[in-house]
């Protein structure tokens, strides 16, 4: 859409996750070193929480891209599961056969796996990405599963990634003893106004192809302000500013241009009006949070921001569909331009090759002017006969030099 316009390789504010993409910003960094200590470790569940848009499935994607070949990974996104189906879905996930098996047979089967993989070498990392969908039971039934270990460590590495309700299911009376299991616990925050800045413009260079389009801090400030630091809304908002832009040939960010874009926005139902940002919770600097501290504020203090996210994410597509017709104009207009330069290409094209076909004519009809009319030798004078007083004169005397006894007689 707007890539060749802005030199870009491809769109830098995708909402897909990418790993190449991921802006190490300080909480972002904190979350992958206590993720990879979890893991080292071996000892016991890993939780990792954030708003809907914080970037926890980017940091799951370069956290499994950098594991090495001795790491059997199975994953789990859908987790809208009971207990049983939870067990059935691990198992189908380390390529197990699970139909028509008893629930003490899966159990087995599945413990003689992970025995099998800790004595080829190999580590077991299951992730369960949007647990905060889990039931009470099911959860429960992942605290049993990791009664599987051995003496020193155990036998399958568990990491929970969820929303912020995630910490207040867990903070139920019923799962104090998974409560005990968690060793380490990492909140991500939203970004602030210098992070969103460097986030932005991070995107932006490594989707560059040439001179990168840089975002100026006052623009960055503006989009930090409306999207409270939240990269899934900072994507969004900065795709739609690329699309504006190209559609009105602006090759340059101003704050204009973002009022525009954030009013569209509003318009189109993308994001919802303006309102006062909500108390961000505390940080902890230089370690990961306690556990469970502090769930129950920081689900009051989110709540508010995870219903806005929710229908930011739902009216996303119909506004990227309506900027998309937007930009299907100008494209169209710009089909017609790069159709007209080929035919007036063409047609130069044409006129050359008339051009050089006519020199070539002329040439060669020049060539061929002589041999058609003949070649006019130069003609020699005939002998000329001495038929004048002079020349008797001397052909006279010549005979009387001669003896010529007729001239003589005469």
């Amino acid at each position: 859409m707007y890539e060749r316009f802005y030199q870009l390789r491809e769109r830098p504010f995708a909402l897909s996750p990418d790993p190449e993409y991921l802006y190490p910003s300080r909480v972002h960094r904190e979350a992958l070193d206590y993720l990879r200590y979890g893991l080292e470790s071996h000892a016991g569940f890993v939780v990792i929480t954030g708003e809907i848009g914080s970037g926890k499935t980017t940091l799951l994607q370069t956290l499994l891209r950098d594991l090495d070949s001795q790491t059997t990974v199975g994953r789990i996104v859908n987790t809208l599961l009971e207990p049983r189906e939870l067990i059935e879905t691990i198992m189908i996930d380390f390529g197990l056969e699970a139909q028509g098996r008893s629930k003490p047979l899966m159990l087995r089967d599945l413990a003689q796996y992970l025995v099998d993989q800790r004595l080829a070498g190999r580590m077991v990392l299951l992730v369960i990405d949007e647990a905060q969908n889990l039931s009470l039971g099911a959860l429960e039934e992942l605290r049993m599963l990791s009664n599987l270990e051995t003496e020193k460590s155990k036998l399958m590495q568990i990491v929970l990634v969820g929303q912020p309700n995630l910490r207040d299911k867990m903070a139920a009376p019923e799962l104090e003893q998974l409560r005990q299991r968690i060793t380490v616990s990492y909140h991500l925050n939203p970004l602030d106004a210098g992070e969103t800045a460097n986030y932005i413009n991070h995107r932006l260079r490594r989707a560059a192809i040439g001179a990168p389009l840089e975002f100026p801090r006052d623009v960055t400030d503006v989009i930090h302000t409306r999207s409270r630091g939240v990269p899934r809304i900072i994507n969004v908002i900065c795709d739609a500013a690329l699309v504006f832009g190209y559609a009105e040939e602006r090759r340059q960010m101003d704050a204009a241009l973002i009022d525009d874009v954030l009013s569209e926005l509003e318009l189109t139902g993308v994001l919802p009006p303006e309102t006062a940002p909500a108390p961000a919770p505390a940080r902890t600097e230089g370690r990961p949070e306690p556990a469970f501290a502090g769930a129950a504020v920081d689900a009051v203090a989110s709540r508010a921001q995870q219903e806005e996210l929710r229908r930011a994410e739902r009216a996303t597509r119909a506004a990227m569909e309506q900027a998309a017709r937007r930009a299907a104009e100008i494209e169209q207009r710009e089909e017609a331009v790069r159709h007209r330069e080929r035919e007036l290409a063409e047609q130069r094209r044409i006129l050359a090759e008339e051009y050089r076909l006519l020199r070539v004519q002329r040439a060669a009809t020049a060539a061929a002017a002589p041999v058609a009319a003949g070649v006019r030798r130069p003609v020699r004078p005939a002998p000329e006969r001495f038929t004048d007083s002079r020349q008797g004169l001397w052909s006279w005397l010549k005979r009387v030099a001669n003896g010529d006894s007729a001239i003589e007689g005469r």
